[in-house]
């Protein structure tokens, strides 16, 4: 394996590092949990700030981003916003993030497709993870921070 910078390079193997991946973090706000019965609102909160910490262990970017804070989602989980108290996250005004300029570069480059990319999805953030594969990024959900209606729904998509 190579290194650059003192960090690790994606192997032969293809193992994700902080040089070729990032971590999308979108709208963790509370409004969005309204709607989640499966699993429940404590296991992805405890699941998402456990995966927030391990991109501070591994040193691995993290973009975050909200909607709509004033107006309808209300402000960053204050759990989430402890671990990246100096980072302000994009606040947007559409429900696609992928449709967001201030979103998608700081996601990396689009024109670099062996750039792999993780997206923390929740049901109604399906667009921006179509629309990543579609621009030639690999998408990885961390199904322990997505949450649904019910589990059938969380199961079948």
């Amino acid at each position: 394996m190579s290194s650059a910078n003192g960090h690790a390079k994606r192997s032969e193997k293809g193992l994700l590092t902080q040089d070729n991946c990032v971590v999308t973090l979108i709208d963790h706000q509370p409004q969005m949990l309204f709607g989640t019965g499966y699993p429940d609102r404590e296991s992805i909160i405890n699941h998402t700030v456990a995966l927030a910490k391990a991109t501070r262990v591994f040193d691995v970017p993290v973009v975050l981003t909200t909607v709509e804070t004033q107006s309808f989602s209300g402000n960053m989980w204050p759990q989430l916003r402890a671990v990246f108290p100096k980072q302000t996250p994009i606040e947007r005004s559409s429900m696609n993030a992928w449709d967001d300029q201030n979103f998608v570069p700081r996601s990396g480059d689009r024109s670099k497709k062996d750039r792999p990319g993780w997206a923390v999805d929740r049901s109604m953030h399906r667009l921006p993870t179509v629309q990543a594969i579609h621009d030639g990024y690999e998408i990885y959900v961390v199904e322990d921070c997505c949450g649904d209606i019910s589990r059938l729904a969380h199961d079948t998509r």
